[in-house]
């Protein structure tokens, strides 16, 4: 069983205020990233880079939860899947995905993708792209309160993925029992790059 944690308390306004705390620092070691891996600074400039970026991480290593993050909730039900490694905003390992839900159960997100998810030179990384697809894929088969998890999922790569500004779109083609199907894929300007079906399973501890 999943651990997701409710925070007595925490109401929607103390969740805003964490988010303007935190999501800047996410934002900025992003950017870090990019910067480390398209640098071509001398080795001064690195070794002195290197001593900042260390002393920061011992400052925000001075108080930290056990583990990963986690999933939590507020009091108001508001969830914080801010770990996450598609959609977390204190991850920044994330690219991240916004990803709006539609009324008819489908789901959607334009992003952007640089260096960091590179394969291919210029181009996604394919486990990149079956990570984005394996979320909102899920995201679409997923509801308040109904967890779903992958049961299977099936990735087409039908040619390769540009590094830059992408869309990805998902919907639920049917259900099934405790069992949900989905398709969805990713696109470029000019068209689908990779597609993706999948079976989201209600596990058997949240049947109720």
């Amino acid at each position: 069983m999943l651990d997701y944690t409710h925070v007595d308390g925490l109401s929607a306004a103390d969740i805003a205020r964490l988010r303007a705390v935190y999501e800047p620092l996410t934002q900025s070691v992003r950017e870090l990233i990019d910067a480390t891996i398209r640098t071509e600074v001398d080795a001064d400039a690195v070794a002195a880079a290197k001593a900042e970026i260390d002393s920061a991480t011992a400052r925000l290593r001075a108080v930290q939860c056990e583990g990963s993050f986690g999933v939590q909730t507020g009091a108001d039900g508001q969830s914080m899947p801010w770990g996450n490694a598609v959609i977390g905003v204190r991850n920044p390992s994330a690219p991240p995905l916004v990803i709006h839900k539609d009324g008819d159960g489908g789901a959607r997100s334009d992003f952007y993708l640089g260096a960091a998810f590179e394969g291919p030179p210029g181009h996604v990384h394919g486990g990149v792209s079956a990570k984005i697809l394996d979320h909102i894929l899920g995201d679409a088969a997923s509801k308040p309160g109904a967890h779903r998890l992958t049961g299977t999922i099936t990735v087409r790569y039908r040619r390769l993925t540009p590094l830059g500004r992408l869309h990805s779109e998902a919907r639920v083609t049917h259900t099934d029992g405790f069992k949900t199907y989905a398709v969805g894929h990713i696109a470029d300007a000019t068209g689908i790059t990779v597609e993706a079906e999948a079976v989201f399973i209600e596990p058997r501890w949240a049947r109720g």
